[in-house]
């Protein structure tokens, strides 16, 4: 009974997409990914890990484009755990780890490029107007700030962006004007 009662704390299950980390008396001996019911050294601590994708939908953030301009933008990242160790061992809350380096990305990403097209001479790539390239851009940024944390992004995408209220009135005025200057143009070049 002695014996059985000393050894009923090593027993564990794990569950389909998720994993167990062991760390016995400070050292690490191993990850159990595969499900299924399970033993091990009874002081053995056992630290569970999600496996399953995770999304991330951050808030609206007011940040500077190229120009100086503020805009308002916001993102959605999916991601998993890729290696546990680096998860559990290598920061201090990977979850948290995640959410402050997606803020950081998305607000160095939005001051590489200007806000619409046209507006800076020399670059090509607006943060309007070529989604595309601006997400993998950003999924590119993201994974090199989590890798540290053997985290995977699947993927990364803009959710919303829009000029700042305090300019939108003013930037929407330019485009109008934009708009009919190369109008004029082309009646002119007619």
């Amino acid at each position: 009974v002695i014996c059985l009662a000393f050894a009923c704390p090593g027993f564990f299950v794990v569950d389909p997409n998720r994993a167990r980390v062991l760390v016995l008396f400070g050292t690490y001996r191993g990850t159990v990914r595969p499900p299924g019911f399970f033993w091990t050294n009874p002081f053995t601590i056992k630290t569970r890990v999600s496996l399953r994708d995770h999304n991330l939908h951050c808030e609206k953030l007011k940040v500077n484009d190229l120009l100086g301009n503020p805009v308002e933008i916001a993102t959605i990242v999916v991601w998993r755990v890729r290696d546990t160790a680096q998860a559990i061992f290598d920061v201090e809350d990977y979850l948290h780890f995640v959410n402050v380096q997606s803020e950081a990305a998305v607000r160095q990403l939005a001051s590489t490029h200007p806000y619409d097209e046209g507006h800076a001479d020399g670059h090509l790539v607006s943060l309007r107007g070529h989604a595309d390239e601006v997400s993998g851009e950003l999924q590119a940024m993201l994974q090199g700030r989590l890798d540290r944390a053997g985290i995977e992004v699947l993927e990364a995408r803009l959710s919303h962006l829009a000029y700042a209220q305090e300019i939108a009135s003013a930037m929407l005025q330019r485009q109008q004007a934009t708009a009919i200057v190369a109008a004029r143009a082309k009646i002119v070049e007619g």
